[in-house]
C-alpha cells in the first residue's frame, strides 16, 4: 500500500468490504503503513501545538455543545490541500469509498474526517454515529495513529455488537475500523496517555434533516 491511490479490488479493501456485509463491521490490524502513520501523527501534534485543534461539541446544528462529561476529545476537521500527508491519506478513503460502493451499493459520495486528540482520562460515552433527524453517515471509519500501545494503556473502542457481545480495539498505530454508522453502538474508554486518532464518516446523499 505504498500508492495512497489503489485499486477498489485491492485485497485489504476487498476484506473489509465482505466484513461489513457479514457482521456490519472489519477491523483491519495493519492497514496504514508505519511511515504514514507517524507522518499523520506529526501533522496532529503541530496542528494541537499551533491551538488549531479545539474542544469537540455533542449534537448539531443550534443544539451544539461542549459537554466534557460526554466527550472529551479535540478535533480539527480535514480540507483537501491543507497538508500533502492529508491529501495521502484522503486519497487512500476514497479508495475504500469506490470499494465499499462496488461491492455493497451504498450510493456513497464523500467522506470526511477530523484528527481527535484525547487528553489523558478523556473518554466518550456510548453512542451512535448518526443522528436522528440525518441519515447521511453510512460508514464510520477510525485510524489510529498512536506509537507503541499498550492494553494497559486503556483507550480502547469498545463496540456494542449484536446478541450482547462487546469488542475491544485497541488503538495501535496502523488500525482501521471500520462499522456500520447507524447499526453499532461504541464508546472511546479513559485513556491513561494521549490517544490520536483520525476519525470519520463515508455519505451519502440522505433526506434532508427536519
Amino acid at each position: 500500500m505504498r500508492a495512497m491511490q489503489i485499486s477498489p479490488d485491492d485485497p485489504l479493501l476487498l476484506s473489509i468490504v465482505d466484513d461489513l456485509a457479514m457482521k456490519g463491521w472489519s477491523q483491519q490490524n495493519i492497514f496504514l503503513p508505519e511511515a504514514l502513520t507517524l507522518e499523520l501523527a506529526a501533522e496532529c501534534h503541530k496542528r494541537a501545538a499551533e491551538g488549531e485543534l479545539a474542544p469537540a461539541a455533542v449534537g448539531r446544528g443550534p443544539a451544539q455543545e461542549i459537554r466534557e462529561g460526554i466527550r472529551g476529545d479535540h478535533i480539527q476537521w480535514l480540507e483537501p490541500g491543507q497538508a500533502a500527508i492529508c491529501d495521502r491519506y484522503l486519497t487512500l478513503m476514497d479508495s475504500l469509498r469506490l470499494a465499499m460502493n462496488r461491492g455493497l451499493f451504498l450510493g456513497l459520495e464523500e467522506f470526511e474526517c477530523h484528527f481527535a486528540m484525547y487528553p489523558p482520562g478523556a473518554f466518550y460515552l456510548k453512542h451512535l454515529d448518526r443522528f436522528r433527524d440525518d441519515d447521511r453517515r453510512m460508514v464510520s471509519a477510525v485510524v489510529y495513529l498512536n506509537q507503541d500501545w499498550l492494553p494497559e494503556h486503556g483507550g480502547q473502542l469498545r463496540m456494542y455488537l449484536n446478541d450482547g457481545i462487546e469488542h475491544d480495539v485497541d488503538p495501535t498505530g496502523g488500525c482501521l475500523v471500520v462499522f456500520l454508522s447507524g447499526e453499532v453502538p461504541h464508546e472511546v474508554l479513559p485513556a491513561h496517555r494521549e490517544r490520536l486518532s483520525l476519525t470519520g464518516w463515508f455519505r451519502r446523499r440522505g433526506n434532508e434533516p427536519f
